[in-house]
């Protein structure tokens, strides 16, 4: 079971940018009664978070303030064994992040984050998830848009098709919101990594359990028109993909064989030719430090756009299912991803951990295996649209 603790939850992280979104959004909606915490270095910025927040919602329950560094593992043990769920948005987390993990793996306690970046799961796999089983701890990463839309819009999707029959699905993202500093530095981490990024995901593949008769993959596809979104897609090399495909192996809704695709939706092949030229350009400029260090400082960590631009920021994910026989679309909505709803699905995540009553899971686990539907209902409830567009439509030629 997991650890039951002197707080339901713990902010790791809340003198960042997004970290203190994600506060300001807690104070808000955490339930009568909820006991919890903020936890970093420095206790003057912590305080300051503090006054925040009592401004914002003077009725609010104040939240404790607690030490947390990454370099004291004896605070961090502390930090876990006092909560039931810890969130963290201290990144990037290949840097930063595998203290607290393993934190929380070794106390039983719940763990979820913002990350997307795929060899830190993957590390964090190979080194804590066995730990994790043991004490019963659910260590749930990529809580954010990195990859709560995509894993929960396609659980969604499955919910809307034929039932024990081969299903695909595939994804395509667009939004108009500028790219947060931590996704950023993430980003420009694993690209100066690959061949370790790849490493990490082959040592993974040989020791991660199999499950019995369903098959799940990801198919990288070929950039083309997609004339029922009126867009060309760009296969996009993000963690989403290997999210989903680990819920669907997870999951026995999700058919005997699984396929998924991953997406951008650009408007003009135009636009598409300089994005793949763009992300090439990038690939090999970040394997010098100068440049990648250049490229960083356009958007610093920690930093972030006027709560105006980000008012004026939206994305959707649309996803096109079928099998047996029946296609259907369905689409996720939402307002700004890289802060805003960012912050807000990473703390319903760790509401939904702390309070919902969820299938009973260990381990390394996705979003869509850990909460499922109870997140998938919270999500809608804060304002995150799941939507049908077309329904069963019967395939042709």
């Amino acid at each position: 079971m997991p650890a039951t603790g002197e707080f339901d939850l713990v902010l790791v992280g809340a003198t960042g940018f997004t970290g203190g979104l994600t506060a300001e959004y807690l104070a808000a909606r955490l339930p009568s009664g909820a006991r919890w915490a903020l936890a970093g270095r420095n206790p003057d910025k912590l305080a300051a978070v503090l006054a925040r927040l009592a401004v914002i919602d003077s009725a609010a329950a104040e939240p404790a303030l607690l030490h947390a560094d990454t370099s004291d593992p004896n605070s961090l043990r502390a930090v876990a064994e006092s909560a039931r769920v810890v969130v963290t948005t201290v990144g990037p987390y290949l840097e930063h992040g595998e203290p607290l993990v393993a934190a929380c793996a070794a106390a039983g306690t719940d763990y979820v984050d913002l990350t997307g970046e795929p060899e830190f799961i993957d590390r964090m796999y190979l080194a804590h998830h066995a730990g994790a089983v043991a004490t019963g701890a659910r260590l749930v990463h990529a809580c954010g848009f990195d990859s709560v839309p995509h894993d929960l819009g396609v659980l969604f999707t499955v919910q809307q098709l034929p039932k024990d029959v081969p299903l695909t699905v595939r994804g395509v993202v667009r939004s108009n919101a500028m790219i947060s500093g931590g996704t950023l530095h993430s980003a420009l981490g694993q690209l100066s990594r690959l061949r370790k990024m790849r490493q990490a995901a082959v040592e993974r593949g040989r020791v991660e359990s199999r499950t019995d008769g369903s098959q799940a993959r990801i198919r990288t596809g070929v950039p083309r028109r997609e004339a029922a979104l009126a867009a060309w897609l760009l296969p996009l090399p993000t963690v989403d993909p290997q999210v989903v495909r680990r819920s669907a192996v997870a999951r026995p809704d999700y058919g005997p064989a699984f396929t998924y695709s991953h997406y951008a939706g650009i408007k003009s092949p135009i636009v598409m030719a300089g994005s793949v030229i763009g992300v090439g350009a990038a690939a090999v400029a970040v394997q010098l430090p100068f440049l990648r260090r250049v490229i960083g400082e356009r958007i610093p960590r920690g930093s972030g756009p006027s709560e105006s631009r980000r008012a004026r920021s939206w994305f959707t994910v649309d996803f096109i299912g079928e099998g047996g026989g029946v296609r259907t679309h369905t689409q996720v909505r939402g307002g700004d991803p890289g802060y805003g709803e960012t912050a807000k699905m990473l703390a319903e995540s760790a509401m939904c951990l702390a309070f919902d009553d969820n299938p009973p899971t260990a381990g390394q686990v996705t979003t869509a295996a850990a909460m499922g539907e109870n997140l998938l209902r919270r999500l809608v409830g804060a304002g995150i649209s799941f939507s049908v567009v077309n329904a069963d439509q019967p395939l042709v030629g």
